[in-house]
């Protein structure tokens, strides 16, 4: 299989056709949240052993894809339709070997997480002059923590209806984070992955496990993995 470099947005073009056409709609044109629009699901890089060959990624043989959200009802979905055909990613055909729904439960008030795709945490400034710039941070600094855990709470709200406790969400790199710039469509995008510690409520932690860290999660980022709970 062959695709562009930077296939983020080949990647939520498929999610997108494969499940129902009116939760795809309701995700696409709505989502969660009255004010702040919230897609709430994420999905990881894919996962093999790619070979990279100029602005192209090439996988020879068996490759992973993994999503998540809070709302089971879209991965179900995804699950049923995608076991029912071959299916078109860009210009490949590819065929289903196998697909496993594992359900992420988090236990306790800390946990440990290992990122699939980048998290991105972002704020966007002005110079003196008047035009903008987007400043991103990384895992380990204040305003990374700041931005992802206040971007917890507003997932939390535009899901549940319900404002989220009142404790706050520790995070801690446990690893160097790597950073990963990402091209997604015409903008160019800054995230970091690794290993991070959690702590605080778990209505925030399992938020965090099941719709993604950081924003633009369904643009391909925050997609973490449940190492430890």
């Amino acid at each position: 299989m062959r695709l562009p470099l930077h296939y983020n947005h080949l990647i939520q073009g498929f999610i997108y056709k494969t499940i129902d056409k009116e939760l795809a709609d309701f995700l696409h044109n709505n989502g969660y949240g009255q004010h702040r629009k919230f897609k709430l699901f994420c999905f990881s890089n894919l996962l093999g052993k790619p070979i990279i060959h100029g602005n192209h990624i090439i996988f020879n043989k068996h490759m992973q894809l993994e999503i998540s959200s809070p709302n089971e009802k879209i991965c179900e979905s995804f699950a049923n339709s995608i076991l029912k055909k071959t299916v078109r990613l860009g210009e490949n055909l590819l065929e289903v070997g196998s697909i496993q729904i594992d359900r992420q439960d988090v236990l306790d008030n800390k946990i440990i997480i290992q990122t699939l795709s980048p998290i991105t945490a972002y704020s966007t400034l002005i110079r003196p002059s008047g035009s903008k710039y987007t400043c991103y941070f990384q895992p380990g600094e204040e305003d990374f923590s700041r931005i992802v855990v206040e971007n917890l709470r507003k997932k939390h709200r535009a899901y549940t209806g319900l404002d989220s406790p009142e404790e706050t969400v520790s995070i801690k790199p446990l690893t160097q984070p790597r950073l990963h710039i990402v091209k997604y469509k015409d903008f160019i995008i800054k995230g970091y992955t690794g290993k991070l510690s959690l702590e605080g409520p778990r209505s925030l932690l399992q938020m965090a496990v099941d719709a993604g860290l950081g924003s633009k999660n369904s643009q391909g980022f925050g997609c973490v993995e449940l190492v430890k709970s």
